[in-house]
């Protein structure tokens, strides 16, 4: 018994009042080995003498029995031990008595008891850092014809490449002469990893078939919808644009022309679009320097990428 107790003073952490009073809890589960009649001394306040005890530096009964028996009254108040109703004194049990309830006890109780204490003050073990999300890297698809390929008998060649913003081409196909970019779209990348990227193109790339492509293959999108799709305009132009802030504005003067931005942001998981979470509306206002003409412009776009992946900025 005195062996398990021993474990008390092992533990690193600085045991304050309230641990000690909450040792009590777990000391109360072991169950007292006496009959109803001749218990003089609660079995709680014995248990928690000897833990006392032990943590004061007592290892055997005997230093226990010792220990116990020369506590002083307010010690022995704390530990539970009642006061006689005359006399006002709190009588403190003899060494052989204590030696015998000890020796009584049921040793696995006492040690899931003590085992409990322990794992009840250790704080639970923290959550690791998740990692950083990687980040996005951000790719266009465009096509364009090349110069001087035009001949009397041929038309002109058309690439459609994927190229970073950094300016690295990552990938290029050419066009069938009687076909269009929407055929290519898929081989063209096929050739790129495309997990953790976000594709941009034109309005003619906006097809569902593009975008269940780009979701299958780990990779985002951030697509123009114009009227080349009726249903998905209609549904995106349609959202309560008016009832919704303005989230993000930016002015810029660049190419002879004053433009300033202003994008509405709307989460939505209803978009008849493969993977779609949030629908833009951005206002162009471009007013040219030179002839100082105003033009507005309202662009709607989607996006597959969440309200915590990208933010209106």
């Amino acid at each position: 018994m005195s062996t398990r107790l021993e474990h008390l003073p092992l533990q690193t952490a600085p045991i304050t009042t309230g641990d000690a009073a909450d040792l009590r809890r777990f000391l109360g589960l072991v169950p007292d080995p006496r009959g109803l009649r001749g218990r003089r001394y609660p079995a709680l306040a014995l248990l928690c003498a000897a833990a006392a005890a032990v943590l004061t530096g007592a290892r055997s009964l005997i230093a226990i029995g010792e220990w116990i028996a020369d506590a002083p009254q307010p010690v022995l108040g704390v530990l539970g031990f009642p006061a006689d109703p005359l006399t006002c004194i709190r009588p403190a049990p003899h060494a052989a008595t204590v030696r015998r309830r000890l020796q009584r006890l049921d040793g696995d109780a006492l040690d899931a008891a003590i085992g409990a204490y322990p794992q009840a003050r250790t704080p639970p073990p923290q959550r690791p850092e998740p990692p950083p999300k990687p980040a996005l890297r951000a790719v266009a698809v465009d096509g364009k014809t090349v110069r001087g390929s035009r001949t009397a008998t041929t038309t002109a060649i058309q690439l459609l490449a994927a190229m970073d913003h950094h300016g690295v081409v990552l990938a290029q196909r050419q066009i069938a002469s009687k076909s269009n970019e929407i055929p290519s779209f898929q081989p063209l990348l096929d050739s790129i990893d495309l997990k953790d990227t976000v594709l941009t193109g034109d309005a003619l790339h906006t097809q569902h078939g593009h975008g269940a492509y780009l979701r299958k293959h780990g990779a985002h999108y951030l697509a123009i919808v114009k009227k080349n799709h009726p249903g998905l305009y209609a549904q995106v132009r349609k959202l309560p644009w008016a009832d919704i802030p303005l989230d993000h504005h930016t002015r810029d003067r660049a190419h002879h022309r004053d433009e300033i931005r202003r994008l509405k942001v709307a989460a939505f998981l209803h978009l008849d679009y493969p993977g779609a979470r949030q629908a833009i509306q951005v206002v162009r206002r471009r007013r040219e320097l030179s002839t100082r003409k105003l033009t507005i412009e309202r662009v709607y776009l989607i996006t597959s990428l969440g309200v915590f992946d990208a933010t209106p900025a």
